[in-house]
């Protein structure tokens, strides 16, 4: 499949004011996202995920690194905001409630983005009636407030003001960190429907392993600012490499009590200041299977098979700390049971 989007070495640091240092919140990120497909940055709260995220949609500046969108660079001319690109490239927000203006109107908001198209206003009327419809809302609902709705519809409404201009590339941001279960499936089920139809590529953004399970095809594991591991979904779920992709998994609470199951990697100690980043692996003080070399070097990326790559010289003692348990088979029942539940 032909990339939409190629990210390479990526890098983002923010200068503190008085102060000649910085914060290095992107370090070196590389990924692709072909058409129809869903590629989803994980890790936790400051890893860099949403700063990647705006850096490719062009709403900040790189410090380095390049972000092309079918060949073309994204820059300061070329983002989503210029003429070339507007429309093709879309945004949807955590925050569904604070997206919307209170004061707009439903069919006002998601027509917005056609008018910076110059789509007449009989095709504006036509194409918002069929977007509220496929997002699974009422005609009615276009004559109505954001704060007359739930936020599950305040989501869909953010998704029709996306999907309106047909774009090519998505990037989701938390889309459904403020939703409850049932909202939060229904809007997954949507999202996959959406892609299905559109052939649209997403690069979803989230901490919610267990929706990104369901609706990624790849996944990459962020930490401090750099990706390090990068496989299919399937893989990452079923087989990490990496001692902290293994430790974020482990940590992920199961709905189901009565399963059993220990940390397959400890990861102690404190997570080291972006200001003032380790030399080496930025794991390696609170990795387990850290030595010298670990300390002295950013390991390199190690292709495991099939476009699985993890930067670390330990994958195979982390994975067999792994294989000494079913966790993960678990974890990935229990998950799709939440969502299931959550449909019904």
């Amino acid at each position: 499949m032909s990339a939409v989007l190629e990210v390479s070495g990526l890098v983002k640091h923010f200068p503190i004011a008085g102060q000649r240092a910085v914060v290095q919140a992107v370090n070196g990120v590389s990924f692709s996202v072909a058409r129809g497909e869903t590629v989803s940055l994980v890790g936790e709260s400051g890893s860099g995920k949403t700063t990647v995220g705006r850096c490719v949609l062009g709403l900040i500046t790189p410090s380095g690194g390049t972000v092309h969108f079918h060949g073309a660079p994204i820059d300061k001319r070329h983002n989503i905001r210029s003429k070339t690109l507007r429309g093709r490239l879309q945004l949807v927000f955590q925050e569904p409630a604070e997206s919307l203006d209170p004061r707009m109107r439903i069919g006002h908001t998601i027509a917005e983005p056609l008018r910076s198209l110059g789509v007449s206003q009989a095709e504006r009327q036509q194409r918002v009636r069929e977007t509220i419809t496929r997002v699974g809302l009422r005609e009615s609902t276009l004559e109505q407030y954001p704060a007359e709705l739930s936020a599950g519809q305040q989501q869909r409404v953010g998704i029709a003001r996306a999907i309106i201009t047909e774009p090519e590339l998505i990037v989701l941001d938390e889309p459904t960190s403020a939703l409850d279960p049932t909202a939060r499936a229904e809007i997954i089920d949507l999202l996959i429907r959406l892609q299905q139809e559109l052939e649209t590529a997403y690069l979803f953004i989230s901490h919610d392993l267990s929706t990104v399970r369901y609706v990624s095809h790849r996944v990459a594991v962020m930490y401090l600012g750099m990706i390090v591991e990068l496989g299919s979904a399937a893989e990452i779920f079923s087989h990490p490499r990496h001692p902290y992709s293994v430790g974020l998994l482990s940590s992920v609470l199961l709905p189901n009590p009565r399963l059993k199951r220990e940390l397959t990697v400890d990861l102690k100690g404190e997570i080291p200041s972006p200001i003032d980043l380790p030399k080496g692996c930025f794991l390696a003080g609170r990795c387990p299977f850290a030595d010298e070399r670990c300390r002295a070097a950013m390991p390199p990326p190690d292709d495991v098979g099939g476009g699985h790559l993890v930067h670390c010289y330990h994958h195979r003692e982390a994975l067999r700390g792994r294989e000494a348990l079913d966790y993960f088979d678990q974890f990935q029942s229990e998950a799709e049971q939440v969502l299931g539940a959550g449909r019904r």
